[in-house]
């Protein structure tokens, strides 16, 4: 989860280079369920997943069963989602997936079908959006897409000596 929230400070760093700080809204409440940012006060979730497969993206973060399936049975989508694949060393990308074709999608495969709980007796940590659902949204009409080649460069960056650089100026 703490990867996830620095990768979405990344992207709404992009955002806000791209647009303006006075277009990108960063200052969501924490009850604000799904949405990360607000771009021209359009709600924003931002996902991120890792190497060449569409699996693993988390609608909620929970490891409470009866709340996964209350989830399950309310959940419906309501705002546009920023999707980023890091593929390492091969092609990934940046997804743009707007409401409408996430609930086109909804509509078309079923609860069911669009939601996977967590199996009893794991720690999977929260309730996914399924591969079969996540891969039927990249590949919708309405989705857009920047395909990104992931190229792994050396930066030598140490965060300590960074903070102890910035307390010696004080």
């Amino acid at each position: 989860m703490e990867v996830g929230s620095l990768r979405e400070r990344i992207i709404i760093a992009l955002l806000i280079y791209k647009f303006g700080e006075t277009n990108v809204e960063t200052e969501i409440p924490i009850t604000e369920p799904e949405v990360d940012v607000k771009l021209f006060g359009k709600p924003i979730s931002i996902k991120t997943i890792t190497g060449r497969g569409f699996r693993g993206v988390k609608l909620i973060w929970t490891v409470d069963a009866q709340k996964a399936k209350e989830f399950r049975e309310n959940y419906y989508p309501k705002c546009d989602t920023i999707l980023i694949q890091i593929n390492w060393g091969g092609e990934g990308g940046f997804y743009y997936i707007p409401v409408e074709a996430q609930k086109d999608v909804f509509d078309r495969i079923g609860r069911e079908r669009y939601i996977k709980l967590p199996k009893p007796g794991t720690n999977p940590r929260g309730v996914e959006i399924t591969k079969e659902a996540l891969k039927t949204l990249i590949k919708h009409s309405l989705t857009k897409v920047i395909k990104i080649n992931w190229v792994k460069t050396r930066v030598d960056y140490n965060p300590y000596r960074r903070w102890v650089d910035y307390w010696r100026e004080d």
